[in-house]
């Protein structure tokens, strides 16, 4: 049973997707605005937060951040009637894991859903699997998979869901290089096809939090007319 919460203020939207969940084994509650949504969320454990950008009081993309600061695990998708491309890309680096433009096809939802739930599952298992602690060291910098941690000259470096995300992929294949797309596949879980610029920000900003010089960059490296990979030298 997957706990699914819905920040909606949309009837028809949340009678439309608490049955489709239900089909999914998904126990959901549903609040209409963003400061009661963004209060439970702190309260409760949910499996994935449903959440509308336009919101009484507060809106999607502040609950979004604040939920952010606190919880960088639980997945959230957005749903908007926006349909500007800025927007979903504000949405996915506010950190958000997906984003829905309304009006959706109801089967694109349920597999997007899907496929939130399946990465958690693997992670999961992944997690159960381990005999031991995953560490991954590097010259001044350590990986810890496992507690999602990162250690650059002994002190811990805070980073988004996503730049973990990215860094552990990345340094598990040292040497590998990575298109935008397969990082956006990859990494987000789903083919967002358009917004490969979405990488580049992360990186960037994962650069600015590890590298001394970003210009001149040590452990994120970029592989020309490709996209990026470790460096496999350290």
């Amino acid at each position: 049973m997957y706990k699914v919460l819905i920040i909606e203020d949309d009837k028809n939207i949340i009678d439309l997707l608490t049955i489709h969940l239900a089909d999914l084994h998904c126990e959901v509650t549903t609040v209409s605005k963003g400061q009661e949504g963004l209060d439970i969320s702190k309260a409760q454990r949910f499996d994935l937060i449903i959440l509308d950008i336009m919101l009484p009081g507060l809106n999607g993309m502040e609950v979004c951040r604040r939920i952010r600061k606190d919880d960088r695990h639980t997945p959230i998708m957005i749903l908007s009637a926006k349909s500007e491309e800025i927007d979903k890309v504000v949405g996915l680096e506010t950190g958000a894991d997906d984003y829905l433009t309304k009006p959706f096809s109801i089967r694109e939802f349920i597999a997007r859903v899907k496929v939130i739930f399946r990465r958690n599952e693997d992670s999961l298992a992944g997690q159960l699997a381990a005999n031991t602690t995953s560490v991954l060291r590097f010259s001044g910098l350590e990986i810890d998979i496992d507690k999602r941690k990162v250690i650059l000259n002994d002190a811990r470096v805070d980073l988004s869901p996503r730049e973990f995300d990215l860094i552990t992929l990345l340094a598990s294949n040292a040497g590998k290089s990575y298109s935008r797309k397969r990082l956006l596949n990859l990494v987000w879980g789903y083919d967002f096809e358009g917004y490969e610029h979405t990488v580049n920000s992360h990186i960037n900003r994962l650069r600015g939090k590890i590298e001394q010089d970003i210009s001149k960059p040590k452990y994120i490296l970029t592989t020309w007319g490709i996209g990026y990979r470790f460096n496999e030298e350290l």
